[in-house]
């Protein structure tokens, strides 16, 4: 499916990846539109595809896209943010199968049209695990949601989990991104579990050297359990600098 991306010719459109599952994409995303308003910009959202869900009523629920839904002030409703929401938390592409469905890219074209329609400053679009996540591979040539954010012309910005093997999943990410003919703009090291990565500083500092693009922000592991995710996300949003984002 074709995109009409001159709906809105000055909107910003941010594609999320990290390095893998479980990277705090959803936590850094948030973060990043609650300091993109805190800027006096319109900020929407939109995760295309989420695995995981608990029914309520009769709706399908997603806690991190409900978690964009409400930091994002372009009044979405939870459809509009993630049209894709499937039951199983496994690989969305199998999820899929086990209900008889296929996903497609034209779906998830579909719901970006909407998000283009809206009168938004700048779009994030949140990813699914990590860069190269299978959407459908019963065809000729398998499809991932990658393929969307290359059709869309999406600036990226990488999530690295700080854990051991980060280098390698990181370097790997960003050739991938650049080999698919996007710009992987900036970078956010974040420490999305309780494990203390040995010798953090020296890691960072070594993907200061082998990252090109800008990192924006050093999140750490927000352990106190009295606090809401809410006030953490607040808090990391203070931690970012969204310059590159603006330029």
């Amino acid at each position: 499916m074709k995109i009409n991306m001159n709906v809105n010719k000055k909107m910003k459109n941010y594609f999320v990846t990290a390095t893998d599952t479980d990277a705090g994409k959803t936590f850094v995303s948030c973060a990043l539109i609650k300091a993109l308003i805190k800027a006096d910009k319109k900020v929407s959202a939109y995760k295309p595809i989420a695995a995981g869900c608990q029914q309520i009523n009769e709706l399908l629920i997603n806690e991190d896209a409900e978690l964009l839904s409400q930091f994002a002030n372009c009044k979405q409703s939870i459809n509009e943010v993630n049209p894709i929401p499937l039951a199983e938390a496994i690989a969305p592409h199998v999820a899929a199968a086990r209900i008889g469905r296929e996903l497609s890219l034209k779906e998830v074209a579909q719901g970006f049209e909407k998000v283009l329609s809206l009168k938004a400053d700048i779009n994030l679009t949140e990813g699914a695990g990590g860069w190269r996540l299978p959407l459908n591979l019963n065809l000729s040539k398998p499809i991932f949601l990658s393929d969307f954010a290359i059709n869309t012309k999406q600036d990226v910005i990488l999530v690295v989990n700080m854990k051991l093997g980060c280098l390698n999943h990181a370097l790997l990410s960003y050739q991938a991104i650049i080999a698919d003919g996007l710009n992987c703009i900036a970078w956010v090291a974040n420490s999305a579990s309780n494990e203390i990565m040995l010798n953090l500083d020296e890691n960072i500092t070594s993907l200061e050297q082998l990252l090109p693009m800008p990192k924006i922000a050093q999140l750490k592991y927000y352990s106190d359990t009295t606090m809401s995710v809410h006030n953490k996300i607040c808090e990391a949003a203070n931690e970012i600098d969204i310059t590159p984002l603006l330029i």
